[in-house]
């Protein structure tokens, strides 16, 4: 299980920024950051004003989020680097790598390691840490899951389940509850105290990529691989009533790569973001996930990244910069480069397109593209559907004569 989505790679060289990257376009359009030479893997919130990355080029980087400056570099990994992440607040970055190794950083420390979490077998594919930053869960291909003390370095546990192959880590604010999603198609709640599963959603179609808690740790979300507009959908979980989904958001056409709640406020109304690898970011209403519209297009916020390399992470701010009325949206893609994608402020009401393909016509033309695909994959199917039933009904007029 899970062998065709390990073997995928993007050819990255094509994305690759030069330097006119991030400089065309309409006024206010996003820029791009090189704070890498290869495609970025993963981006998190740091600080309210810092971000830290992880890329390809198997660097960790920290930058700030309004001038896109990098701050910080730490190298240390011998392969790619898969996933980072931080306490909102902390001075400690993490970061998991091919190399099957998890690394702590300190952020006004040396540019060496502070920290090493070895004891994996495969690749590391999925890093937490608690909001006091006092330990670690990491998930990896080896089916298993590992509790750390982040000061020692020593393992406080270790559990494994068959085909249970992660694909992604989450803490629940507040909570001794980690959030994990798998290849083997379901989301499990995790008990960090003991280290064992509190609870599995109900298994999905698809494989889970990713997941996310909610601000409040009541709900958690999760989002599906998928192509040909099959699949591709966010998934919104209650943790409370853990007996079946909420809602699901669909309208990506490939595998959805990350999904993130966005901070909400008295002026924000509570959204989510996913991006996926058909090159689309959307952001939707929490509550109706764009209901109410019969273009799955046009329901959610969206735009096309250009020249369409595909988004590989999101990440939100952490909304701390005005009281929670004020959010960004980065994106991570295989371009060489993090990206301030969207931003929403206080008094408005619809979120504001910092990023849009510098050729409008190309972004008709997509759109028509996704359009005309999803409409014969459709047609293709009713057409199958056809033959089967008159082959069927030729073979039974033949078992009729020939009795």
């Amino acid at each position: 299980m899970g062998k065709l989505q390990s073997k995928i790679s993007f050819h990255t060289t094509k994305y690759r920024a030069d330097s006119s990257v991030g400089q065309t376009g309409p006024a206010g359009a996003s820029r791009q950051h090189n704070a890498h030479t290869d495609a970025v893997t993963s981006v998190a919130a740091l600080k309210p004003d810092l971000c830290v990355s992880g890329g390809r080029d198997k660097s960790v980087a920290v930058s700030s989020w309004r001038s896109g400056a990098a701050l910080r570099h730490f190298t240390g990994h011998k392969h790619e680097v898969t996933k980072v992440t931080s306490a909102l607040d902390s001075n400690r970055v993490f970061s998991a790598s091919r190399d099957k190794t998890v690394m702590m950083w300190e952020l006004h420390g040396a540019s060496g390691p502070s920290q090493h979490f070895p004891g994996h077998d495969l690749v590391v594919t999925g890093l937490a840490v608690s909001p006091d930053a006092s330990q670690l869960c990491t998930g990896s291909r080896d089916n298993t899951v590992c509790k750390w003390d982040t000061e020692t370095g020593e393992c406080l546990g270790r559990a494994a389940i068959s085909r249970n192959l992660v694909t992604h880590l989450c803490w629940v604010p507040g909570e001794p509850y980690v959030i994990q999603t798998s290849e083997d198609k379901t989301t499990r709640v995790w008990d960090s105290r003991e280290l064992q599963v509190a609870h599995t959603f109900p298994a999905k179609q698809h494989i889970q990529t990713c997941c996310d808690v909610s601000q409040d740790g009541r709900y958690c979300l999760s989002s599906s691989s998928g192509s040909a507009g099959h699949g591709a959908e966010a998934t919104l979980w209650d943790l409370r009533q853990t007996r079946g989904r909420v809602c699901e958001y669909k309208g990506h056409f490939q595998t959805t790569t990350s999904c993130v709640f966005l901070p909400w406020g008295p002026t924000l109304a509570p959204s989510i973001a996913t991006s996926s690898s058909d090159s689309t970011v959307k952001v939707w209403d929490q509550g109706t996930a764009g209901r109410g519209c019969s273009c799955p297009l046009c329901a959610p916020f969206s735009w096309i990244t250009n020249p369409l390399p595909p988004v590989l992470s999101l990440c939100g701010d952490g909304g701390q910069g005005d009281c929670c009325n004020l959010w960004s949206l980065l994106q991570a893609s295989c371009r060489a480069g993090w990206r301030n994608g969207l931003e929403q402020t206080q008094g408005s009401t619809n979120m504001k397109e910092l990023h849009v393909s510098d050729d409008r016509d190309l972004l008709s033309a997509e759109r028509k593209n996704y359009q005309a695909a999803f409409k014969d994959t459709s047609e293709l199917s009713h057409e199958r559907i056809n033959d089967k039933k008159e082959k069927e009904q030729g073979n039974s007029r033949d078992f009729c004569r020939y009795k």
